[in-house]
Formats: C-alpha cells, sequence, structure tokens
C-alpha cells in the first residue's frame, strides 16, 4: 500500500535538517536508556544465532548496539536521510542499513528471503505511524519474525500526550528538540492504549511478555527533568 506522501515527506524532512550530532534528534537516547536495558528484557526469549533488524532505526545508534549481541544487525528505515546519518556515523560498518517503507509488503517479504527468519527491534514506530498504516507495520515485524524470530516493541501510551503537553507549555515553549518534531507534522503518541495489543494479535502475533516503562529523551521539561515518555513494552513470537 505504501505510506502516504505527506507522511514520507514529513520524515524526509526532519531527518534531513536533523544534525549528525548523537542526541540531535529527542528520541536519539544513549544505548544505556534503550536498546540495552530493553536488551535485559528481550534476550532471554531471543535466539542471539539469528539476525536482528531494527524497524525505524533512524540515526543508528540503538542498531550499532545490536550489532555486538547478534551475529547481524540490520537497520532500516523510512527515510532516505536517516539511512544517511546511520551510515555516517558508522564508519566500521558494525551494522548494515538500508531504506524500507514497513507497509510495502512485497519488500518486507523480500528482506525476509535475503536474511532468513530474524529478531525484531522496534521502539515507538507504530504510535506514530499514520493511523490506516499501522496493521501494515505490525505485518512487517510478523514476516521478518518467521517461525524462530522474536521482537522487542516498544511503544508510547496516551499518558505520553500529557507528558509532552506539560513539556510544551513551558514559559519558552517546548524546547528546541521538541519544537522541530512539531514543526515537521510528526505526531507523538496518537495511537490508544487498546489499539496496540489489537494489533498484535490481529497481525498473529504472541505476547510472551510484556510490562511498562518509559522512554528517554534528549530534552528536558521546564523543571528540569528528563523528558521521559510513558510507554508498554512487548517481546512477540509470531504464531
Amino acid at each position: 500500500m505504501g505510506v502516504s506522501q505527506q507522511y514520507r515527506e514529513a520524515w524526509e524532512g526532519f531527518w534531513a535538517a536533523t544534525s549528525h550530532e548523537p542526541g540531535e534528534a529527542i528520541w536519539d537516547a544513549a544505548p544505556d536508556l534503550s536498546a540495552i536495558p530493553h536488551s535485559r528484557l528481550f534476550l532471554p526469549y531471543a535466539d542471539t544465532t539469528l539476525p536482528v533488524v531494527d524497524l525505524g532505526c533512524g540515526n543508528g545508534t540503538q542498531t550499532r548496539h545490536l550489532a555486538t549481541l547478534f551475529p547481524r544487525a540490520i537497520g532500516v528505515d523510512l527515510s532516505y536521510a536517516a539511512i544517511e546519518h546511520a551510515r555516517k556515523a558508522d564508519p566500521r560498518q558494525v551494522a548494515e542499513f538500508d531504506r524500507l517503507d514497513l507497509t510495502d509488503a512485497d519488500a518486507v517479504r523480500a528482506l525476509h528471503e535475503r536474511a532468513g527468519d530474524a529478531n525484531v527491534y522496534m521502539r515507538a514506530v507504530i504510535h506514530q505511524s499514520d493511523p490506516e498504516a499501522r496493521p501494515a507495520v505490525v505485518a512487517a515485524v510478523a514476516t521478518l519474525l518467521g517461525e524462530r524470530g522474536r521482537a522487542f516493541v516498544a511503544e508510547l501510551t496516551p499518558a505520553s500526550k500529557d507528558v509532552l503537553q506539560r513539556a510544551a507549555q513551558g514559559p519558552g515553549g517546548p524546547g528546541p528538540k521538541l519544537r522541530r518534531v512539531f514543526e515537521h507534522g510528526l505526531k507523538p503518541a496518537s495511537a490508544t492504549e487498546e489499539e496496540v495489543p489489537q494489533l498484535l494479535e490481529a497481525a498473529g502475533l504472541t505476547v510472551l511478555d510484556s510490562g511498562d516503562t518509559v522512554l528517554p529523551q534528549t530534552e528536558n521539561l521546564p523543571d528540569g527533568t528528563r523528558l521521559d515518555l510513558p510507554a508498554r513494552w512487548f517481546v512477540l513470537a509470531a504464531g
């Protein structure tokens, strides 16, 4: 089906306007706040002889850490500019990076054919996808897993909207990183509490474990505390 042109242009514009500096994107937290704690939840369920695919990899910060845990790490993103950032930040080529539209079922199947059954890491992709594209995004996870792969999926909950609203209502308005998210028409935390579990079930994914967490951001609230967005995580298998 493909994502809408407006959605594609929003992400391309965001990444094109973002510098190569680590943490410049508001969600570009260091691995010790993201992929490392997530891996502690995920690895007990994962076959670490399989590759891992980082869906919505952005500039590849988490992908590069995942490459230390799995024999092959592949980061994919809708944005060409994001993939350019990721490749530039990985001069030793510890990971692979490619542009992929997760709603393009043929392209997703082709990746599965190249990589075989794979583990999947996906952080905060469903909630900011266009509502009509979300079933295809989740179906892509199931396709890439095949029979042997496992997935770690973390998604913002609606409570994040309240946190973002407070962050935007400081004396000076939203901080520069959050302002850039809004300026490019990105819509964080737009999925409902029930929607993500329903999408996972509809795609034939089985929840092996789940829990509440926060996704730390690289910007602070007006009172100086770090912007941590409420989220829920799931460990998943296909079938």
